[in-house]
């Protein structure tokens, strides 16, 4: 009975085999990547098409309540109440301003979402936890009372503000995730009514030619 020849040699093996992508040949695989990137980018903009006019309203109202609760206490507007002993970072705005624009995005989606897309436990502690850390990435190092308690002053300049650019990224990585999370629901709901409503034209044009 013939069999199937495996080369005693492991090298020859691993090149022969006929999951190895060949050189020069593209994987099936590649490219999938950016499609689904792009595909996601597709439904996120979709989805921001169809919002009404009051969900833009809450979105810019709660970024403008994140930017002044976020800026005063930590000093990125100066006022008398508050002060800082180390001046903010070139990135400090940018990462408010873009943090506090998802943020208010995401704040938006409990606004008016569509039957069976409320959200989740998971999608709301993404978004609290996003505002959270865009806190302690622009504030200053040494003027918070709990990094102070946890590292005392000299560890917060040596330990914690080195962290803080990694900390905003991160907070933007949050809020855009739970954002994605929330619109892909609110598409994904969608889909049974769009399948009805196609069903139904389908069904009144075979009635229509029928007769």
């Amino acid at each position: 009975m013939p069999t199937d020849h495996v080369p005693s040699d492991r090298a020859e093996y691993d090149r022969t085999r006929p999951d190895r992508a060949r050189p020069g040949r593209a994987s099936p695989r590649a490219g999938s990547r950016p499609r689904r990137v792009a595909s996601s980018l597709v439904i996120v903009a979709g989805e921001l098409r169809r919002w009404p006019a009051r969900r833009f309203l809450v979105a810019l109202a709660a970024a403008a309540f994140t930017v002044l609760f976020i800026a005063i206490p930590t000093d990125l507007i100066d006022t008398p109440l508050f002060s800082r002993e180390v001046p903010p970072t070139a990135w400090s705005w940018p990462v408010l301003v873009a943090s506090a624009v998802l943020a208010g995005l995401v704040t938006a989606t409990y606004v008016a979402h569509p039957d069976g897309a409320a959200p989740s436990r998971a999608e709301s502690r993404l978004g609290i936890a996003g505002w959270l850390v865009t806190f302690f990435a622009v504030g200053c190092p040494v003027c918070n009372k709990l990094v102070l308690l946890a590292l005392g002053a000299t560890g917060a300049m040596q330990f914690f503000e080195p962290v803080q650019p990694y900390l905003a990224a991160a907070s933007i990585v949050l809020l855009a995730w739970a954002l994605y999370a929330r619109l892909t629901r609110e598409n994904s709901c969608r889909l049974p009514d769009r399948t009805i409503a196609g069903a139904s034209a389908t069904a009144l044009e075979v009635v229509g030619n029928a007769r």
